[in-house]
């Protein structure tokens, strides 16, 4: 394995495992605060969007490029 694969599949493995930890986070922001289903589609739709850009661009400039 070279070290730009390693450091490929390690972004992945990265930036994949903080999004399930945000997902996680905004998970527990709504159960504390008592939010109910609108309350976490709201939280979901609204800080989950960040993260929903980067795939985007991601994926975008894979395609792309």
């Amino acid at each position: 394995m070279t070290i730009e694969t390693f450091e490929h599949y390690s972004l992945i493995i990265g930036c994949t495992g903080l999004i399930l930890y945000m997902l996680y986070i905004i998970y527990r922001m709504g159960e504390e605060s008592k939010a109910g289903r609108y309350g976490f589609m709201v939280l979901f739709i609204a800080l989950g969007l960040g993260f929903v850009g980067f795939i985007v661009k991601t994926i975008l400039v894979e395609v792309m490029g």
